[in-house]
């Protein structure tokens, strides 16, 4: 492999685009072939790697002996297109949900450890300085022994594409797209734990879901149990009316003081981080902070340094099963 990974993109939306302009910035890969089924994708995705040959599909993407692939294509294909490069021994990057179900973020856990190839997912709040600086503070028992934690993430938007909508296609609703950041937040920052136990209530357009439903929930709210005592709950939505674009928090309760990570003047991509000893705020990070390609820039890094295999994928299985059980599947 080369010093610099040769790679290649499969799935040229807006995230797709952005990922691969921070990898371009950090100078962390070639770009060597893009893949998008739209010829006018393909151009603006050539417009940043002017280099990069234009294909249509896996196939032909392969082809062009690529080191590594990033997916950002729709939820149902992620494992099919996981799998395929890795069973050609090619690492693999993909966005959130790494699959739509634990039974198959486990199967291409196991490809990848098959094929002793670097498998990464875009779980990428956990990239924040804020998070980071939260949970270093509970790591070195800043605010003792965390014993509940609070999570939020209301959108006041929803996807505009129709496979978001799509139960068979997304795995979900708002609970796996918002949610799966807020249980990874969580349980990453506990050094995951063993859940114990998992109670929800899903809701569309203000009515209750019944269990097992196949219709898209743009409501959840989720109750877990954490082995040692810990209690989470979370709260997540597409379209709500909250005054605001957006309410992202997470608030840690610990048995010497608190830390919390809450978005500023309801941005997506600004956070604030604070430490809490009783009535007192100590500041820990503030923006301006370019955190959104901090994951896939790590992930090539580890790829160039010539990084095989890492356990540490793993947890994204525990982080689907808390997800499945939040929709009783």
């Amino acid at each position: 492999m080369s010093t610099t990974p040769r790679l290649g993109f499969l799935g040229l939306g807006w995230i797709g685009q952005h990922r691969m302009q921070a990898l371009l910035e950090a100078d962390a890969c070639q770009v060597v072939a893009v893949a998008d089924p739209s010829p006018e994708v393909q151009q603006k995705a050539r417009e940043l790697a002017p280099s990069a040959a234009g294909v249509a599909t896996l196939d032909e993407l392969l082809a062009h002996d690529v080191d590594g692939v990033v997916i950002a294509t729709p939820s149902a294909l992620h494992a099919e297109q996981a799998l395929a490069c890795l069973e050609r021994r090619v690492a693999v990057f993909c966005q959130k949900p790494l699959a739509r179900t634990a039974a198959e973020a486990q199967r291409i856990v196991d490809a990848a450890r098959r094929a002793d190839r670097l498998l990464g997912c875009d779980l990428s709040y956990r990239h924040t300085e804020a998070m980071r600086r939260i949970r270093n503070c509970v790591v070195e028992g800043e605010i003792g022994d965390v014993y509940a934690i609070d999570l939020v993430f209301h959108n006041a938007y929803g996807p505009n594409k129709g496979w978001a909508r799509d139960m068979r296609l997304a795995g979900g609703g708002c609970a796996i797209d918002l949610g799966t950041h807020l249980v990874d937040l969580a349980l990453w920052t506990l050094g995951f734990p063993k859940v114990t136990r998992v109670a929800s209530r899903l809701y569309s357009h203000g009515k209750a879901l019944p269990p097992g439903t196949d219709q898209v929930e743009d409501y959840a709210v989720a109750e877990f149990d954490l082995e040692g005592g810990a209690n989470v709950r979370l709260a997540c939505s597409w379209e709500i009316a909250v005054g605001r674009e957006a309410i992202i928090e997470a608030h840690f309760h610990g048995s010497r003081g608190g830390a919390s990570l809450r978005n500023r003047d309801g941005s997506f991509f600004d956070f604030v981080a604070e430490r809490y000893e009783h009535t007192r705020r100590v500041p820990l990070a503030e923006p301006p902070d370019p955190w959104g390609g901090r994951a896939v820039v790590e992930w090539a890094r580890l790829l160039a340094a010539g990084s095989r295999y890492s356990p540490a994928i793993e947890p994204v299985v525990q982080v689907a099963a808390v997800l499945d059980a939040i929709y009783g599947r």
